[in-house]
């Protein structure tokens, strides 16, 4: 069964911040929301990382590849807002959330730090899908207070997970999709003004996506407004629809001279905010930017809205160009050994894995060295890759895996001659996940571990001038 997503996108700055450092993607096959945090220098920055990263999943991706191309995306937004701060170091405590949602078929791979947020409207009934990362959600599963304080507790801002350079492991799942599912994807700037029955009632009383989001950001502004307004309705289908053009906005549409249809008539909806009850008539500048129906023809749509393709594709395009610009700047500064597909023991100059079909890494230099001529502990290493500070960092740690004298190296063993590890040794033990200082030796009564001393030193129990060995468990020839 082939399922499809009719969408709308909105995002606000609300009555009271000075700018917007939400950032929103809404694709046919990728939905995404990212609240920035950090103040106004960084805030918007993490987030539009965050989302310049994740649109390039918007692509049939097949279910069992869901997660991982996800996690890739994801570890590598992380990785550029260090690389951001490290860079900036003003901009350190600068962050984002992320809810995301990846299509294929009937599946969908789901992602979420922080406390935006995802519901599901399916068969008249409502639910949350996410759980927010924050210190009330911790209180509320605790039992010291109860949903209802939770929602005007002094501190139910405070994150306890999100996106900001440390390392972090998000939720990741899988779900299955239904033709007449609804889904909302929003920020706390919606969650934390209306209420759950008041969303869903609006998700059941709009039939049309851009009404329902319309709608919830005009009762967000009703509220206060007192934060960021981020919202994305879309609609599972199974009808034969024309797949409709991404939208891009908030602040990674920022600043670039135009609004997508994230952004578009926003000063209509706080005047509707604070007048009729319903959703306002759609304007002129909603229909030059919003597009029509997903049953038009591509045709049709590209002859009556080329401006809005076209803006929306050049934010689409800045937003992935000052993304890709900071992780391209990153990985091209990242060395790591590793194995090559062929055995060799390479020298790559990136970072490990892929998003999606692009990889991370190239390799920078190869060797004659190949796999095979490694101890088993080495070859483990070499595999998952050892990092480098730099490239003669990188230049090094190759030329001491050639050495045939490096205990890592296969000939090292073969060249010595038999039963000429000593005897304290000869007892001993390596655990490779151990700490590489500590070396497992029989202590009093046979168990325990001791730190393995320096080459040279003599340890009790073994003979005079000898010491406790590396993890290959033999002594230099």
């Amino acid at each position: 069964m082939t399922l499809t997503l009719r969408y709308a996108a909105r995002s606000d700055r609300g009555l009271i911040r000075g700018g917007n450092q939400d950032s929103v993607y809404a694709g046919p096959r990728l939905l995404a929301v990212a609240d920035g945090m950090g103040g106004m220098a960084a805030g918007d920055v993490a987030s539009n990382i965050v989302i310049a990263c994740m649109a390039p999943l918007d692509e049939d991706v097949s279910d069992g590849a869901m997660i991982d191309a996800l996690r890739n995306a994801v570890d590598l937004a992380n990785q550029q807002i260090r690389y951001t701060v490290d860079a900036n170091p003003a901009m350190e405590g600068m962050g984002t959330t992320l809810t995301g949602m990846l299509f294929s078929g009937a599946r969908i791979g789901m992602v979420h730090i922080g406390d935006s947020r995802a519901y599901i409207l399916r068969s008249d009934k409502f639910a949350q899908v996410t759980k927010d990362d924050t210190y009330v959600q911790m209180l509320v599963d605790e039992g010291r207070i109860t949903p209802e304080e939770a929602g005007s507790h002094p501190q139910r801002s405070l994150l306890t997970r999100a996106l900001d350079g440390r390392d972090v492991d998000p939720e990741y799942s899988m779900r299955s999709a239904e033709p007449g599912d609804r889904y909302l994807l929003c920020s706390d700037g919606l969650s934390s003004v209306v209420s759950a029955d008041t969303i869903a009632a609006t998700l059941r009383e709009y039939a049309d996506p851009k009404e329902s989001a319309e709608r919830l950001v005009q009762l967000a502004l009703r509220g206060g407004g007192p934060d960021n307004i981020t919202v994305i309705v879309a609609d599972v289908t199974d009808q034969d629809i024309v797949e409709e053009t991404p939208i891009v906005g908030g602040a990674a549409s920022r600043d670039r001279g135009m609004a997508t249809s994230a952004d578009q008539s926003m000063s209509s909806a706080r005047g509707a905010a604070f007048s009729s009850p319903r959703g306002p008539a759609p304007t002129e500048a909603d229909q030059a930017t919003d597009g029509e129906d997903g049953e038009r023809s591509d045709a049709a749509r590209a002859k009556r809205h080329p401006v809005r393709t076209a803006l929306v594709f050049l934010a689409l395009l800045g937003t992935l160009a000052g993304g890709l610009w900071y992780g391209w700047r990153y990985t091209q500064s990242q060395y790591y050994v590793g194995a090559a597909p062929d055995g060799a023991v390479v020298i790559y100059q990136g970072v490990p894995g892929r998003i999606a079909w692009l990889d991370l890494s190239t390799v920078y230099e190869r060797s004659d060295l190949q796999l095979s001529d490694l101890t088993p502990v080495a070859q483990n290493n070499v595999k998952r890759g050892i990092p480098a500070e730099d490239r003669a960092d990188a230049q090094r740690t190759l030329a001491d895996l050639s050495d045939p004298d490096n205990p890592a190296n296969r000939q090292h063993a073969q060249t010595c001659p038999s039963g000429s590890a000593s005897p304290g040794a000869a007892e001993g033990s390596v655990d490779p996940t151990a700490d590489p200082g500590t070396t497992t030796v029989p202590g009093p009564g046979g168990s325990g571990s001791l730190p393995a001393p320096d080459a040279g030193v003599e340890t009790p129990g073994t003979e005079p001038g000898s010491a406790i060995t590396d993890a290959s468990s033999t002594k230099p020839c």
